[in-house]
C-alpha cells in the first residue's frame, strides 16, 4: 500500500491473511474474477497487453457525478477506458473499505483518488484468505481476464536484505517504508509481490484518467511501479547469491516464474503508456530507476529465473 492513510488498514489486512486460506491456480488465461484459470502457462513469445481507451468520452459521467453515484460512475468510466478496472470494481463492489480510499467531493478528485483506491482494492482481492496463504501461496489480480492464483512463494528471507544493492537515493522514500521499517523490512517474497501487483493496478487506473488529475494524489504512480520492479529483481539476485537453497525452490515453481515474467513485461507496458504524463503521474526518478532495472545483472537474473529472454528494444513489454 502506497499512502499513509492506508497503512493501518493494510496491517489489519495482512494480519487477516496469516490464517489458513485456500488459494486458486494461475496463468494468463480468461477467467471469472473468482474462478480458477487452470494450469495454462505464459506463451512464448509473449507480449503483455490489455485493452484501454484513454480518450473515451466521460463528459456525461463527470456532469452527473455526485457522492451517492460514485460506484456506478467508477464502473462506467472504467468500462469505457480500462475494462480491467471495471472488472476489479465489480469483483470488489461489496468491500466495506472503498469509502476510505475514494474522494467523492468532485469528479476530478474522484479520478485522482483512483490510484490509491484501485491499489488498495487490489490488495483486498489478492490478500483475501480464500486466495492467499501468507508466505505459502499468493494471488495477483493482473487484469480483467488474467489472474495469477495458487502461486507458491515458500517463505523466503526478509526483504531488507536487498538494501545493500541499492546504491542511489532514487527510491529512498519507499525504501524507508518497505525496507528500513522495523516491521515492513521483515516481510519476505509475499510482501514484495503484493506491493508490486497493487502498484501495477494503481498506475493504469490513473494513466487512463490523466486529464482529470490536478493535484498530487497520483504523483508517484510511475515511481511506485518502477521501484517495486527494482525490489523484485534485487530480491531474486539476493536469493541466488545468498540463499541458494531458497533460489532452487522458487526457481522450480513454474507459476512463480511466469508471474515474475508477466510483472516485468507489465511494468514495461504501463510505464511506456504513462511516460507522456511524467510530472503528473511520477517523477523523472521513475525513468532513472527503470534504467537501473535494465542493468546487465538484473536482466541476467530475470532471464535465468524465468527461462525467457526479454526484449530490450522499443518492445520491452515482450519476450524475445
Amino acid at each position: 500500500m502506497s499512502r499513509r492513510v492506508s497503512r493501518r488498514l493494510l496491517t489489519a489486512c495482512l494480519v487477516l491473511t496469516l490464517g489458513s486460506g485456500t488459494a486458486l491456480a494461475s496463468g494468463p488465461a480468461s477467467a471469472s474474477p473468482s474462478g480458477d484459470t487452470g494450469q495454462i502457462r505464459v506463451p512464448d513469445p509473449y507480449c503483455y497487453d490489455e485493452p484501454s481507451q484513454p480518450n473515451a468520452d466521460l463528459s456525461d459521467l463527470k456532469a452527473a457525478f455526485n457522492s451517492s453515484n460514485w460506484m456506478r460512475t467508477l464502473q462506467a468510466m472504467y468500462k469505457r477506458r480500462w475494462p480491467s478496472g471495471e472488472a476489479l470494481a465489480i469483483a470488489q463492489a461489496n468491500d466495506q473499505y472503498w469509502d476510505q480510499f475514494v474522494d467523492k467531493r468532485s469528479f476530478d478528485g474522484f479520478a485522482e483518488s483512483m490510484m490509491v483506491a484501485i491499489h488498495e482494492e487490489t490488495h483486498m482481492w489478492d490478500l483475501d484468505p480464500s486466495r492467499t496463504d501468507w508466505d505459502v501461496r499468493t494471488a495477483a489480480w493482473i487484469n480483467g481476464s488474467q489472474q495469477a492464483l495458487k502461486v507458491p512463494v515458500h517463505g523466503g528471507f526478509p526483504r531488507k536484505e536487498i538494501l545493500p544493492l541499492i546504491k542511489d537515493s532514487l527510491s529512498s522514500t519507499m525504501d524507508d517504508i518497505y525496507l528500513r521499517d522495523r516491521t515492513q523490512g521483515e516481510y519476505r517474497l509475499q510482501g514484495i509481490l503484493a506491493e508490486q501487483n497493487a502498484g501495477l493496478t494503481g498506475l493504469p487506473a490513473v494513466t487512463v484518467l490523466q486529464e482529470y488529475i490536478k493535484g498530487v494524489g497520483a504523483s508517484n504512480a510511475r515511481d511506485i511501479a518502477a521501484t517495486n520492479l527494482r525490489y523484485l529483481l534485487l530480491y531474486l539476485r539476493v536469493a541466488k547469491n545468498k540463499h541458494p537453497d531458497y533460489w532452487a525452490r522458487i526457481k522450480a515453481e513454474p507459476k512463480l516464474r511466469d508471474l515474475a515474467l508477466t510483472q516485468f513485461l507489465r511494468t514495461a507496458y504501463w510505464l511506456e503508456k504513462s511516460a507522456p504524463y511524467t510530472g503528473k503521474l511520477g517523477s523523472r526518478d521513475a525513468d532513472r530507476i527503470t534504467a537501473t532495472n535494465y542493468s546487465p545483472e538484473n536482466i541476467a537474473v530475470l532471464e535465468e529465473f524465468t527461462g525467457r529472454k526479454v526484449r530490450l528494444d522499443a518492445q520491452k513489454h515482450c519476450t524475445a
